[in-house]
C-alpha cells in the first residue's frame, strides 16, 4: 500500500491558494480514480482506493501546512507503511507555475510542510512530486505570496501542472520512482534541492 499525501491548509479561505496546490492534486486523483475523500482520521481527510494497480490512501492533512508531519507520522505508523511508500505532493516557489519535478529524496527546500514531515519521520528518503507556483515577487512577503491566489494568466498553467502531477504519481505507482523521474524531469531547472 502507498500513502499519497497532498499538502495544504484546511478551510475555504485557502482553497485555490498557491500553498494548496498539493490538495488540488489529491482532489484530481480522487476524482479521476473514483475515490471518496470522506474519512476523517489522523487529523486528515482520507480516501481509500486503487491507482495503477496499487492500493492507496489519499490524504490531505488538516493540521495546517507547518504541522503536516504530525498527521503523516501517525498515519504511516498506524498503517505500517514505510516512508519510501509515501508520495508527498506540494507546491514549490523554485519552479515556474505548472512545472513539476519528481524526486526520490532530498531536503525541504524551504517548504515548511516538508520540513515538518522530515522532522517527524526523521528521514528525507521518500518520493515527492513538486508543483511549481512561481517565484515570489521581490516586494512580497513569502507567507503572503504562498497564501495568494493564482492570476488569470497563470490558471491554465497551474491546471496543467496539477494534471501532470497526478500523472507523475500514477507513474511512480506503476513504473517506480526512477522511471517517473526519467519521464517527468526532462527540463533542467536550477533549484535548491540540486545545490
Amino acid at each position: 500500500m502507498y500513502i499519497i499525501a497532498g499538502l495544504g491548509n484546511p478551510g475555504k479561505e485557502y482553497k485555490w491558494t498557491r500553498h494548496n496546490t498539493g490538495f488540488e492534486v489529491i482532489n484530481k486523483l480522487a476524482f479521476d480514480h473514483n475515490i471518496d475523500m470522506k474519512t476523517r482520521k489522523f487529523r486528515a481527510v482520507i480516501g481509500s482506493g486503487v491507482i495503477a494497480g496499487q492500493k492507496v490512501k489519499l490524504a490531505m492533512p488538516q493540521t495546517y501546512m507547518n504541522n503536516s508531519g504530525e498527521s503523516l507520522r501517525d498515519m504511516l505508523k498506524y498503517f505500517e507503511v514505510p516512508p519510501e511508500r509515501m508520495i508527498v505532493v506540494y507546491d514549490d516557489t523554485a519552479l515556474p507555475v505548472g512545472d513539476i519535478r519528481v524526486r526520490e529524496q532530498g531536503s525541504a527546500g524551504g517548504q515548511k510542510g516538508m520540513k515538518s514531515i522530515i522532522y517527524q519521520l526523521e528521514t528525507d528518503v521518500f518520493p515527492r512530486v513538486r508543483v511549481g507556483i512561481g517565484a515570489k515577487p521581490e516586494s512580497w512577503d513569502m507567507s503572503d505570496y504562498v497564501l495568494s491566489g493564482f492570476k488569470k494568466n497563470e490558471f491554465d498553467d497551474i491546471v496543467k501542472g496539477i494534471t501532470l502531477a497526478g500523472e507523475a504519481v500514477c507513474a511512480v505507482l506503476k513504473d517506480g520512482i526512477g522511471a517517473a523521474m526519467g519521464r517527468f524531469n526532462k527540463r533542467v531547472i536550477m533549484d535548491t534541492e540540486d545545490m
